[in-house]
């Protein structure tokens, strides 16, 4: 007889072994494609970072079986699982992808988890090690994974991010174990195994913010969550009911968990669609965009400079000084959680992408010198409208006295009311691969992902991806 701690981690388990290409709705389909692009891109551009190019050494030297690709300018096959761990760190190098929205105050808006590179790595890697797999059985993997990961970030209580779990590391390796799972073709029992073993490797902490290792924090849940599965499916077993049991991963991880926002909700409505999610613009904490957007409207409508300003204010709650904790930025990892350089470089650049967030421009003297000039400030009034929406006021002192102020728009740019239109995807996608891709090669990766649905076996996607090189 089932215990009724068991109940959510079963119904998890069904609706993974229940999902299936017919049953996904046409718009869960077409946002899934654009997160499919985006993740790519990201993953392409996170390749040529260093913390990437270490983890890939470090998985050269203790590889064995040339099974799934992991990506660069010099693509190698590796083992699945290591293939998982360096592609997934490389999509979280510059901290340019995807992320969840909240549906209440109390769920810090940004900071469920970033839901796309999990499951998209770990079904890249799964894709390689057996049979063919079609663009469907690709595509129904990675989003039930999407869906798997966004509904478990949502139902954890928020305690798990407030005491210092870093959500995409944790909850980003259901992500990757349930996309696994679902290429493999896992029952319910076996899933729930699944399930019960990525449970005990999910790990992840925040201190780790601003270093090389947070990238890994996803590396490590896409490795986490194929080696998860990878293990049920050779009989490998745990406890099934890991998820909800009195010791299981809500409880230990969160101190419990709002069973409403899970049961009965696993794809009613799919996370994807409702409340969406969000593609960045910004390769930075997508807390900080807003902000950004709303120095880039001053800076542009203004026709400032540098030698304008004479200080710059940003005021806002908790939910971004907290996370958004550098004062100053001496290296680009530190850089995408530090507000006066992120301000600091629209000014001066009037946009953030690839080439700001480089040693090179975060070192410069005129970047190092206009963060000095920038600071943020809390403010108990933003504080007191709750965390579901990233509020903030921009305010810049021009050097002839003359004070701007502009509130940051909370239909934020990216996010699903006010969305990357897909020339501004691509667009993305070109810059995060302009060192790496040749145009011809560019656009047939784009037609591929765009037709995805319509691909015999997924190897044609991956060939396509794997075709880089160091472009002068």
């Amino acid at each position: 007889m089932e215990s009724p701690e068991s109940h959510i981690t079963t119904e998890v388990a069904r609706f993974i072994e229940q999902m299936s290409f017919d049953g996904l709705p046409d718009e869960v389909l077409r946002l899934g494609k654009r997160c499919v692009l985006d993740g790519l891109a990201v993953i392409l551009a996170g390749s040529q970072q260093q913390c990437t190019q270490i983890v890939r050494d470090y998985s050269f030297k203790i590889g064995q079986v040339p099974e799934s690709t992991a990506f660069g300018s010099e693509p190698v096959k590796l083992p699945a699982m290591l293939a998982a761990l360096i592609n997934g760190t490389a999509g979280h190098a510059m901290d340019w992808d995807d992320t969840q929205l909240s549906t209440t105050p109390d769920r810090i808006f940004g900071l469920l988890t970033h839901p796309t590179i999990p499951p998209l790595t770990a079904s890249l890697a799964v894709a390689e090690t057996g049979d063919a797999v079609s663009g469907k059985e690709f595509m129904s993997a990675f989003l039930t994974g999407f869906e798997v990961e966004c509904k478990i970030a949502e139902a954890i209580f928020p305690e798990h991010y407030a005491k210092g779990f870093h959500t995409s590391a944790t909850v980003g390796t259901f992500g990757a174990a349930t996309a696994a799972a679902k290429l493999l073709k896992l029952n319910a029992d076996r899933l729930r195994y699944t399930l019960g073993i990525a449970a005990s490797m999910a790990s992840g902490i925040r201190v780790n913010f601003g270093t090389m290792t947070k990238p890994l924090h996803v590396g490590r849940a896409a490795q986490n969550g194929v080696s998860a599965a990878l293990l049920a499916h050779a009989g490998f077993e745990a406890d099934p009911s890991a998820l909800d049991g009195p010791w299981g991963f809500f409880q230990v991880f969160g101190r419990g968990f709002d069973a409403q926002r899970i049961s009965g909700k696993l794809g009613n409505p799919h996370t994807i669609v409702e409340p969406g999610v969000s593609i960045k613009p910004y390769p930075c904490g997508c807390l900080t965009h807003p902000s950004m957007d709303a120095m880039r409207a001053v800076v542009l409508e203004k026709d400032l400079r540098p030698a304008d300003i004479a200080q710059v204010v940003l005021y806002a709650g908790n939910n971004i000084l907290n996370p958004i904790r550098y004062t100053t930025a001496e290296d680009e990892l530190q850089a995408k959680f530090c507000m006066p350089f992120l301000l600091a470089a629209i000014v001066i650049s009037r946009k953030a992408g690839f080439q700001e967030f480089t040693p090179q421009f975060v070192c410069s003297s005129e970047v190092q010198a206009l963060m000095q000039r920038i600071r943020m400030e809390f403010d108990p009034a933003i504080e007191a409208k709750g965390y579901d929406k990233m509020r903030s006021r921009v305010e810049v002192t021009l050097t002839n006295g003359q004070k701007l102020v502009r509130e940051a728009d909370e239909r934020y740019r990216g996010g699903p009311d006010n969305p990357l239109s897909d020339d501004e995807l691509i667009e993305k996608f070109s810059d995060c691969t302009q060192s790496i891709l040749d145009g011809a090669t560019r656009e047939r990766l784009i037609e591929t992902v765009f037709g995805l649905e319509k691909l015999v076996d997924v190897r044609h996607l991956i060939n396509l991806i794997a075709t880089t090189q160091s472009i002068a």
